[in-house]
C-alpha cells in the first residue's frame, strides 16, 4: 500500500517490500519516501538506535500502542527458476493510506526539529532514492557470462571433483603443502591443522592470516598463500555459486541500502561486494553495449577537507591528486609521507612512521586535524557523533559486528577503539552520503537513455549502456559527481574527481 505526497512523492512502508513487484509489472517510480529507512535515521538521531523501524512500529509509536518488533531478516534465496524472488516481501504493512500519510507527516515534523533539517531532508531523500536504485539494479542484473566464468574456473582450479570435493588444483596444492610440512595429510583451510603442522617444524605462528604467513621463510608459505586465494574463489564464486546465482546471463544479488552502520550498502547473499578482480572477467557487456565504470578516487580524504572547513586542505583537494598536492604544500614533496599522515589522522594510527607525519599535518592543517580528533574524543567519552547530513553512529552498547572494533567493557582499550570508530565514522558515513547522492543524481540523468545502473560498491558505480550512448553516460557520471559535491557541501574548493572507464569487460576498468 502507498500514499502520494503533495509533491508527487510515493510514500510507502518499505521500498524493498513494495517496489520489486511494481518493477515486474512494468511500473517505475520516480521518487519515493521510504518510511522504514527514514524511521531508522530518525531513531538514531534521537539516540534510540536499533529500535523497531517498520511502518507498523512507527504507527504504534505515534499512537501510543505497544511497539511490535521488526520481523527477522529474510534468508537469501538465489533467484533460480521456479523460486520466489529475493525481493518477495515479508509481512505487509498496514493496508491503509491514511496511516501512511499520518506517519509521513509525523516524520516530516521530526525531520524539521533536527539540528540541520535541510541536510537531514537530503539524507532521507538520498536514502529513499537508494532503495529504489537497489531494487532496480536487482531487477536489471549485472551482465554475467557463465561460459567465461566456467573457463576461468577451469584455468584457476582445474577440473571440479566428481564427488564434490576440492577441484584438482586445490587437491594438488594440499598434497604439496603437506609434503613441505612433513605430514601425511593436511587440510590447508583448517587453521588448527596448519598451526599444528608449523609448530612441528619449529615455526610458531599467532594465526594463519596472510600477513602472518608472509613473515615466515618456509617453502610451504607460498603454497598456502596460493591455496588461500584459490580456495576463496572456489567457495565464494565457484561452480556452485554460478549455478545458484547466475541465470539468463545476469547476476542478481539483493542489495541492502544502509546495510552497515555507516550507511554503506551490503548485500543479502551472492557476495556481490567481494567479487575478485579475476572473476570480474565474467562481467561482460551485451553485444552492442558497454560498461561505464566510475570510481571516486581519494574520496574519504576529500570528504575530510570539505566537512572540516580547513581552507588549506580544501585548496589541496582542488587538485586531481590530493596526496601530491599535500606533499608539495607541506611535506617537502614526499607523497608517501603525506598519505600516511592523512590516512593516519582519519583512521587513528598513532605509532611508527605516522607520528612525525601526523605532527606535520597537525601543524599545517589544524582545522582538519581537530575535526577528527574531536570525533575521537567524543567516542572515547561514550558520546555519539553524526555524519555531515545527520546519520548518527550507534552507541557502544549496540551489537555492531565487525564495523565497531571496540568492546563494551568500558576499559581504556575499549575507549580507544571506540574513538577510532567515531573518528572514521564522521568521514566514512559522509563519504557514503556523497556516493549515494551521486547515485540518485545519476539515476535522474539516465532516465530515458536506455542505460541501466547495474552495480554499486561504496564509491564505484557501473552502468550498462548502449554503445552509442556510452560517451553521454560518462558525461552524466561526471555531472552527477559534481552535483553531489554541491548538494552536500555547497560552495567548496574541494573536487571529487572520478576515474571513468568505458569497457567491454569489468576487469578491464582502471
Amino acid at each position: 500500500m502507498e500514499w502520494l505526497a503533495p509533491d508527487g512523492r510515493v510514500v510507502w512502508g518499505s521500498t524493498a517490500a513494495a517496489y520489486p513487484a511494481l518493477l515486474r509489472a512494468g511500473r517505475r517510480v520516480e521518487r519515493c519516501h521510504d518510511v522504514e529507512l527514514t524511521e531508522a535515521l530518525l531513531l538514531g538521531h534521537a539516540g534510540r538506535w536499533g529500535e523497531p523501524r517498520s511502518l507498523t512500529a512507527a504507527w504504534a509509536r505515534l499512537t501510543g500502542a505497544p511497539v511490535p518488533p521488526d520481523p527477522p531478516p529474510r534468508a537469501a534465496v538465489p533467484p533460480g527458476d521456479g523460486q520466489a524472488s529475493l525481493f518477495d516481501a515479508a509481512p505487509p504493512p498496514p493496508d491503509d493510506p491514511e496511516i501512511i500519510a499520518r506517519v509521513y507527516q509525523d516524520q516530516s515534523a521530526r525531520i524539521a526539529r533536527t539540528e540541520h533539517p535541510g541536510r537531514f531532508r537530503l539524507l532521507v531523500a538520498a536514502e529513499s532514492a537508494g532503495a529504489l536504485i537497489a531494487a532496480e539494479m536487482g531487477a536489471a542484473g549485472l551482465p554475467w557470462r557463465a561460459d567465461i566464468h566456467d573457463k576461468l574456473l577451469h584455468e584457476l582450479l582445474g577440473e571440479p571433483s566428481p564427488v564434490g570435493g576440492p577441484p584438482r588444483r586445490l587437491a594438488e596444492l594440499s598434497a604439496r603443502i603437506a609434503a613441505a610440512l612433513e605430514v601425511r595429510q593436511l587440510h590447508p583451510e583448517s587453521p588448527h591443522e596448519v598451526l599444528r603442522a608449523f609448530a612441528r617444524v619449529g615455526v610458531h605462528l599467532p594465526n594463519t592470516r596472510a600477513w602472518s604467513l608472509r613473515g615466515v621463510d618456509h617453502p610451504a608459505v607460498p603454497l598456502l598463500l596460493e591455496h588461500k586465494e584459490l580456495y576463496r574463489i572456489w567457495t565464494a564464486h565457484g561452480w556452485a555459486w554460478r549455478d545458484a546465482w547466475v541465470h539468463n546471463g545476469r547476476f542478481r544479488p539483493e542489495f541492502v541500502p544502509a546495510g552497515v552502520v555507516s550507511g554503506r550498502w551490503a548485500t543479502r547473499g551472492g557476495g556481490a561486494l567481494q567479487i575478485p578482480k579475476v572473476v570480474r572477467r565474467a562481467v561482460v557487456a551485451d553485444p552492442g553495449w558497454k560498461l561505464v565504470v566510475a570510481d571516486a578516487g581519494q574520496l574519504e580524504p576529500r570528504v575530510l577537507a570539505a566537512v572540516s572547513g580547513d581552507e588549506r586542505l580544501a585548496a589541496a583537494a582542488a587538485s586531481g591528486d590530493l596526496y601530491s598536492a599535500l606533499a608539495a604544500d607541506a611535506f617537502s614533496g614526499d607523497r608517501a609521507r603525506a598519505k600516511v599522515a592523512l590516512l593516519g589522522a582519519m583512521y587513528g594510527q598513532t605509532g611508527g612512521a605516522a607520528v612525525p607525519a601526523l605532527a606535520t599535518l597537525k601543524r599545517n592543517y589544524p582545522t582538519a586535524f581537530e575535526y577528527v580528533e574531536a570525533a575521537a574524543r567524543t567516542g572515547e567519552g561514550g558520546g555519539l557523533v553524526r555524519s555531515w547530513l545527520g546519520r548518527t553512529c550507534p552507541p557502544r552498547s549496540a551489537a555492531l559486528g565487525e564495523e565497531e572494533l571496540g568492546t563494551v567493557d568500558g576499559g581504556g582499550a575499549s575507549a580507544r577503539a571506540r574513538g577510532r570508530f567515531t573518528r572514521n565514522f564522521v568521514i566514512q558515513a559522509t563519504a557514503a552520503e556523497w556516493a549515494l547522492t551521486l547515485l540518485a543524481t545519476l539515476r535522474g540523468h539516465l532516465a530515458g537513455s536506455g542505460a541501466d545502473l547495474v552495480f554499486f560498491q561504496h564509491d564505484e558505480v557501473l552502468v550498462h549502456a548502449p554503445e552509442e550512448r556510452a560517451a553521454e553516460v560518462s558525461e552524466a557520471v561526471w555531472a552527477a559527481a559534481t552535483r553531489a559535491g554541491q548538494l552536500l557541501f555547497g560552495a567548496t574548493a574541494v573536487r571529487f574527481p572520478l576515474d571513468v572507464s568505458v569497457v567491454d569487460c569489468y576487469a578491464d576498468a582502471k
